[in-house]
């Protein structure tokens, strides 16, 4: 299993270019790019840079994250969420990044049946779009009582209606736990399904009251991850970890410390698991 780090854990201190030079430091395979740090990459930066950064380092670009709130939209909103996607397909074209994060809304008052419905349009809609560039949708679920999908059988009951190829989940560890979600149904769950595979831990709070600033180390905290690795390497899936935390605490460190410490607890963890590539 690969390593990857997701931006969102050097969110405050950190730059595209700073996460770049420090995951190929210290030997991450991957990295999740953040579309607000693209955008401002971009303001100094070539597409080429970050093409021959790519070419020139073993780091590879594995996502863009995330396309928010992307279902019960209005029709400009929804256009320009569409302008966002082409953007991130033409990148990721440029780029060799093939996957694009998409997160559900919230608070939008609707029923189960009518959150499927749409949910299942969009991801259609968006997919068709991303097809064109051979370009996979990860579909993230969120852990949070007002996400309108926020258990993994919920999404993947919808993935599974979209049935294509290029539509997937985003397997979130502290989402997983934060709505308690059924380690039964990731257990019956068709590995290609997985297209991303986050991990981290969680303060010990009540189901429904996590929030991502509870987030924590992997190892540090409450969440069952032996299950859940263990689970993964029964069912076949063994491609990558993305170490994602949005914890502000975290977020005041120096970002090569973050990014260092990142890169242990993850590789400590899943190292009793599966094999990871050495450098």
């Amino acid at each position: 299993m690969k390593i990857c780090f997701n931006e969102a854990t050097t969110m405050k201190k950190s730059t595209l270019e700073l996460d770049l030079d420090l995951c190929n430091k210290y030997g991450y395979d991957f990295i999740e790019i953040r579309m607000d740090k693209l955008n401002s990459y971009l303001e100094k930066h070539s597409l080429d840079d970050l093409v021959n950064f790519f070419d020139n380092n073993q780091l590879k670009p594995y996502a863009f994250n995330a396309l928010e709130f992307v279902t019960f939209r209005d029709m400009i909103s929804y256009r320009k969420l569409k302008d966002d996607l082409v953007f991130l397909c033409e990148v990721g074209t440029k780029i060799k990044c093939k996957n694009i994060v998409v997160v559900p809304s919230f608070d939008v008052g609707y029923t189960k049946k009518q959150i499927k419905e749409e949910t299942v349009r969009v991801l259609n809609d968006l997919a068709d779009v991303a097809e064109k560039y051979n370009i996979n949708l990860a579909f993230e679920f969120v852990g949070y009582p007002n996400c309108s999908v926020n258990t993994f059988e919920q999404a993947y009951e919808i993935v599974t209606a979209v049935n294509r190829t290029n539509v997937g989940l985003v397997l979130d560890c502290f989402h997983f736990h934060s709505m308690n979600s059924k380690i039964e149904e990731l257990k019956k769950a068709d590995p290609h399904k997985i297209f991303i595979f986050h991990i981290d831990d969680a303060e010990d709070l009540p189901v429904g009251a996590l929030r991502d600033n509870n987030r924590l180390w992997p190892g540090d905290g409450v969440i069952d991850l032996d299950i859940i690795l263990t689970t993964l390497k029964e069912i076949g899936y063994g491609e990558m970890a993305s170490i994602e935390l949005f914890r502000p605490e975290y977020w005041e460190w120096e970002p090569e410390k973050a990014i260092k410490i990142g890169k242990e607890k993850t590789e400590a963890l899943i190292k009793k698991y599966f094999s990871v590539p050495q450098k």
